[in-house]
């Protein structure tokens, strides 16, 4: 029914709202405002459609998930499941998703039906087994199947706790260029003065009590010390020296050996930390 309000009576009506006082209530709070004016309490002739807000608290993977909620959430035993309580909500679910999506309700139609059959199979007398045992109990399947399930939910939710790639972390991939020719490191100052005291050492023990007077070339000793590189690869540092000739030579070879170093002529090479040291020829490469 339609009821026409004539214009007058509307706008007097809008400019006796605009002109009434706020109305005195302290301890309430607004539920909603209407037109811009509070209101304290809902309409008794407030019209809310059935569908106009749906609110599922619960979601289920199927009939086996939904019966398991049922029974954790009533506190049943799941071996001595009372079958009559639990079709009866179970079937109360039931209703509630037919009038929604019938063919999600047809797999829950299939489990209902089945509870159905055995709370049927429970009203009749047991059957004695030919060799006279009790007949298995109706709902032994059931609770197998349901335990089952319980078990891989518990399995599949201890693995969704696990980090997974791409979903808590991602794999960082680095390119490196390497040089096409190997790098040798640098030889460190203190593993050649480790060499150079092992040689001193070793010069000590051969030396001869001989008072000589000897002019020595480090000139001479740098073209001693190439000729002994000459169609070598690699020559290890010691056999540079010549223990027997004295501790003076083994200077000047040194002396030697560090100018041609520093001239670019030879390089000294070490395979890693604390290995042998090398020497070798820089301005000839041999295969």
């Amino acid at each position: 029914m339609t009821v026409a309000i004539p214009a007058d009576s509307a706008s007097a009506r809008d400019d006796s709202r605009a002109h009434a006082p706020l109305p005195d209530v302290v301890d309430h709070v607004a539920v909603a405002r209407l037109y811009g004016e509070p209101l304290f309490a809902l309409p008794q002739d407030l019209y809310i459609p059935p569908d106009a807000l749906e609110v599922f608290l619960e979601a289920f993977e199927g009939p086996l998930d939904l019966l398991l909620y049922l029974i954790r959430k009533q506190n049943f035993n799941i071996l001595d499941i009372p079958m009559a309580a639990l079709t009866r909500q179970y079937l109360s679910y039931v209703d509630e998703i037919r009038g929604r999506n019938l063919e999600l309700a047809a797999e829950y139609l299939l489990m209902a039906a089945m509870l159905i059959e055995i709370k049927s199979r429970m009203l009749l007398p047991p059957r004695k087994t030919a060799e006279g045992q009790e007949a298995e109990d109706p709902r032994a399947e059931l609770v197998r199947r349901l335990l089952e399930y319980e078990q891989i939910k518990l399995a599949a939710s201890r693995l969704a706790e696990v980090p997974q790639f791409g979903r808590d972390f991602l794999k960082v991939q680095v390119y490196i260029e390497q040089a096409l020719q190997p790098r040798f490191p640098d030889v460190d100052l203190v593993d050649l003065q480790a060499a150079w005291q092992d040689i001193l050492k070793r010069a000590k023990l051969v030396q001869h009590h001989k008072i000589t007077r000897e002019q020595l070339s480090v000139r001479e000793h740098m073209s001693v010390v190439l000729k002994k590189l000459q169609g070598r690869r690699f020559a290890p540092f010691e056999d540079l020296f010549d223990p027997s000739r004295g501790v003076p030579v083994l200077i000047v070879t040194l002396l030697a050996l560090l100018e041609l170093a520093k001239e670019n002529l030879i390089e000294v090479t070490q395979a890693e930390a604390y290995a042998p040291i090398y020497v070798r020829l820089a301005f000839t490469t041999l295969v």
